[in-house]
């Protein structure tokens, strides 16, 4: 069995020397399939839900290349990697469209803390029961999920001491959310905050997860995991997808496994362990130190990944995807992009240099992995 999944994509445009500098709204007017943010200097593209791994590939890769041509047709512009604004000294909002009245909401409220770039991926699920009981297995695994992803060492030109600036600084709202304990649950405190005024609309629940579907929240048909950083390598964010995405197959193999199923007395503690272990995945990652959910003992998140993936190989392996989830490995091994940030760092390169890098590294990678990987899925 394999579930269907896609990715909502949203990252910075710039210059090749990392300056960011903010073009949506002329994307969005120009080239389909791409959205503009509140902020103009990030955009978003959206992937199709599949459960082919080799496809979601290429609908990864191939709106970037996209992307990269139509920007060199503007000009000396380019894709910036990174899930912060990591050079930019400005405090100042760059509306995308000035007229919309949520954006001004989101600007007057948060500021530029919201002006981040991020992965969220999408997980179908059907049934209403075993998505919630999704959504709680995932709510106190997400910081896993962050530490792997971890991409925002730096803001404003400096390092900030975090591995993931965006999710230490990002605004969660409502600041309060609980473990849904079933689907009737979520359409009440729905209901329930929109009349309080702590969600401005039913998009406005910024959790690291939640359920979505077309009519939320009452038709609701997939899982959506939002506390990533930005991940540009492809390879690493289908293997990250495949841990979430043999987790949750576990998980319908064992309902067993549902937090509060294994401990329906402590919904309010295992929220506050979840939230205290995100922030600490955002600064150490996947040298954090968290209070894992099931035995409340302190363990290193790498140690904890590893012993997940362990768990969940075999039933990667018998749905025939084992291949995608291997690399999670790799990230183990040589450090999510933050840490390697990080290290460039610690040896004396600056910010400026490593981003720069990285912008010429992400784009050979792409070109390489359009004509390698795309074209030969188009021939099979």
């Amino acid at each position: 069995m394999r579930l269907s999944k896609g990715f909502e994509v949203e990252i910075y445009t710039g210059k090749p020397t990392g300056e960011v500098v903010g073009l949506s709204d002329r994307i969005a007017a120009d080239l389909s399939g791409f959205m503009r943010e509140p902020d103009s200097r990030n955009v978003e593209y959206t992937t199709a839900p599949l459960q082919c791994y080799d496809r979601l590939l290429c609908e990864l890769v191939q709106p970037r290349m996209r992307l990269r041509r139509y920007l060199a047709q503007l000009g000396d512009y380019t894709l910036v990697p990174g899930s912060t604004l990591s050079l930019e000294k400005s405090d100042r909002f760059h509306r995308s469209d000035p007229n919309n009245p949520y954006h001004t909401y989101i600007e007057q409220t948060y500021g530029i803390d919201v002006v981040t770039a991020s992965i969220h991926i999408n997980v179908g699920i059907s049934d209403p029961d075993m998505l919630m009981a999704a959504c709680r297995l995932v709510r106190l695994e997400g910081p896993l999920y962050l530490a792997l992803s971890a991409a925002s060492p730096f803001r404003h030109g400096e390092a900030t001491g975090s591995d993931s600036s965006r999710w230490q600084m990002f605004p969660k709202t409502p600041v309060h959310v609980p473990l849904f304990e079933n689907h009737a649950h979520y359409i009440r405190w729905t209901e329930e905050q929109l009349v309080l005024g702590t969600m401005q609309n039913v998009r406005h629940l910024w959790s690291s997860v939640r359920p979505n579907g077309d009519r939320r929240p009452y038709n609701l048909n997939r899982l959506e995991l939002r506390i990533c950083d930005l991940v540009t390598d492809p390879i690493a964010l289908l293997a990250i997808t495949a841990l979430l995405e043999a987790r949750i197959l576990q998980l319908m193999e064992n309902p067993e496994i549902d937090p509060l199923v294994q401990c329906p007395q402590r919904a309010e503690e295992l929220v506050a362990i979840a939230d205290a272990n995100e922030q600490l995945a955002a600064r150490d990652s996947l040298n954090a130190q968290l209070t894992h959910w099931q035995t409340g003992e302190t363990i290193l998140a790498r140690d904890w990944i590893t012993h997940l993936y362990n768990e969940v190989l075999p039933i990667a392996k018998a749905n025939g995807y084992a291949c995608f989830l291997t690399p999670v490995k790799k990230i183990l091994r040589e450090g999510n992009v933050a840490q390697q940030w990080r290290s460039l760092h610690n040896q004396g390169i600056s910010p400026q240099q490593i981003l720069t890098q990285a912008i010429q590294q992400l784009a050979e990678q792409e070109q390489q992995l359009e004509s390698a990987i795309c074209e030969s899925a188009l021939v099979a």
